[in-house]
Parts: C-alpha cells; sequence; structure tokens
C-alpha cells in the first residue's frame, strides 16, 4: 500500500519534469531559425479556422495591433501539469513579426491530457510593446487580458473593446478534467 501512495506521489513531479524539459528543448529548437514555415502555415490554418467558426474573431482582428497564434498547445497533468506550444505573430497585413513560446504549470484536481489553440488579439501598441520588451509575459501581470468565449464573442462589438488583449481558447481535442489553479507565461523566441 504505501508503494502504491508513494508511486501516485511521484507521478506529478516526473509529469512536470518531462513537460518543463520538453518545453526547453522545444524553445531551444525554435529558436534555431528566424523562418519556420511549418509552424507559420500551422498558425495561419488554425486562425482562418478560429475565424471560420467565431467570425467576430475576423472583425477584431482589423482592430488588433497584432494577432499571436499558437496552432498546438499541448497540455497533460495527474495533480501537477504543465503546457506548452509555439506560436507565431501576425501584423495586420499578415507579416510574420516574430515567434513565441508558452508554458504554464497547474496544480490541483486534474487528470488527463488534450490540445487546443489559442489566439491572442494584442489591441494596443502599449501591449505588443511589453510582450516584446518584457523577459517573458506571465499573463495576468501587465496588460489586462480577457478570455473570450462564444457567448461573449457574440455579444463584442468595435464600442465594447476595451481590454489590451482578448484571447481565444479553440480546437480543443482530449480530454482534461478537474479544477486547476495556473499561469501562462509568454516568451519571445530570440534567433
Amino acid at each position: 500500500m504505501f508503494k502504491l501512495v508513494r508511486l501516485m506521489a511521484m507521478i506529478p513531479v516526473l509529469l512536470a519534469a518531462v513537460a518543463c524539459s520538453s518545453m526547453n528543448s522545444s524553445t531551444s529548437a525554435s529558436a534555431s531559425g528566424s523562418s519556420r514555415p511549418e509552424l507559420d502555415q500551422k498558425a495561419r490554418d488554425a486562425y482562418r479556422s478560429l475565424v471560420a467558426t467565431t467570425p467576430k474573431a475576423g472583425e477584431l482582428a482589423t482592430k488588433a495591433t497584432a494577432v499571436l497564434v499558437f496552432p498546438d498547445i499541448l497540455k497533460a497533468g495527474f495533480l501537477v501539469g504543465a503546457q506548452g506550444g509555439d506560436g507565431v505573430m501576425f501584423g495586420p497585413d499578415g507579416k510574420v513579426l516574430g515567434y513565441y513560446n508558452a508554458t504554464a504549470l497547474s496544480y490541483g484536481l486534474q487528470a488527463g491530457a488534450q490540445s487546443f489553440h489559442q489566439a491572442m488579439f494584442l489591441m494596443t501598441p502599449a501591449a505588443l510593446s511589453y510582450l516584446n520588451s518584457s523577459d517573458g509575459w506571465s499573463v495576468g501581470m501587465g496588460p489586462s487580458v480577457v478570455v473570450v468565449d462564444e457567448g461573449k464573442a457574440k455579444s463584442m462589438t468595435t464600442t465594447t473593446l476595451q481590454s489590451d488583449v482578448y484571447a481565444f481558447i479553440y480546437g480543443q481535442e482530449g480530454l482534461m478534467a478537474g479544477l486547476g489553479v495556473q499561469g501562462q507565461k509568454i516568451t519571445r523566441i530570440k534567433p
């Protein structure tokens, strides 16, 4: 019985260690080139998917200073969880402005694994400047972020846009159940 309890206690620690090491290798691999055609294409496809299913996102993009798209964020956890993925920032003209990495750790009653897309609409030059000048942006610190669900998206108008950043989480696959506390950090990948 004691061995089982000890094993169950070690699983979250091992999971977090593996997730963190894979995120670090992803970041260093990302920094190897200034152009990443495969990531660019995945990000463009994920963005098109968002706009096709949530037309308000397309309207939001016309007002945004930049759009940061993470096409594949992977999340896994058992009591302790981790998530991470690389993304591309696009300017209003669709030009690639840079590459970014998002990571997060969480703890709480949770179990499972899933992948999802995340798009962040940076509405002000100040939000873009903060992201690029800080040593990683811990979401919840700095510019205000509003997570947009389908209901909120339907009620958004150009006159109700008051926040610095709007984030859409979409395209979820897999199953992640439970309650957890987490914080996400976004860091620019410098070649």
